[in-house]
């Protein structure tokens, strides 16, 4: 009878252990080039000076961007996604005509309609536009589930969002990946990415 129990725990660990122990899920040969670039881009934004600045801009579309000298988190995922060829701005809106339901802009900010101006700048909208157009991955607590390309999102506290971008440069402290972000620094790269409650976690390749 034991050693029939050990066979079942033996069994059990061959199945469930290396599903525990991989990391991301893998990507073909483009799409691990177009993170490379997609990190590049966002290593780059660290060099720009960019003064936080949550105010309502009107610009344009498509392809419209506030004053380069400010910005907010999404501002940072959106320029980094621009520099690549992916125009977040026109990519939300355009999902977001077609499926208004889906976005949080009715129940969250009571919005009857789109705004070009603002949607995509919104941390829950792209949340949405991700988990829709792209990849949802493990929001779990382990470093190893995260890959440089990887868009994550947070709870600051009190119902406060925040994005950022994984990259490929690693804390010499932790080993662990950096983060590019803008909490109200400008375009920051540390090593926050357990520094608050995680509460999306994904990969967004474009719609080409």
């Amino acid at each position: 009878m034991m050693r029939h129990s050990a066979c079942i725990v033996l069994l059990l660990l061959l199945v469930f252990l290396p599903a525990l122990a991989q990391g991301p899920p893998a990507v073909s040969q483009a799409h691990a080039q177009f993170l490379q670039k997609l990190v590049a881009a966002a290593v780059e934004r660290t060099h720009h000076v960019v003064r936080y600045d949550s105010a309502y801009v009107r610009i344009p579309f498509p392809n419209g961007d506030v004053p380069a000298e400010t910005g907010v988190c999404t501002d940072e995922v959106i320029r980094a996604y621009r520099a690549v060829g992916v125009d977040l701005q026109k990519e939300v809106h355009e999902d977001m005509v077609g499926n208004f339901a889906a976005y949080p802009n009715q129940r969250r900010w009571l919005l009857a309609h789109t705004d070009t101006n603002i949607d995509h700048r919104r941390v829950p909208n792209l949340m949405t536009f991700f988990a829709r157009k792209g990849e949802m991955l493990t929001t779990s607590t382990q470093d190893a589930d995260y890959a440089p390309g990887d868009l994550v999102t947070w709870d600051l506290g009190g119902n406060v969002p925040h994005i950022g971008i994984v990259v490929d440069r690693k804390s010499a402290r932790t080993g662990r990946f950096l983060v590019v972000h803008n909490i109200g620094r400008g375009p920051q790269m540390e090593d926050v990415l357990f520094n608050w409650k995680i509460t999306g976690h994904y990969r967004y390749f474009g719609t080409r």
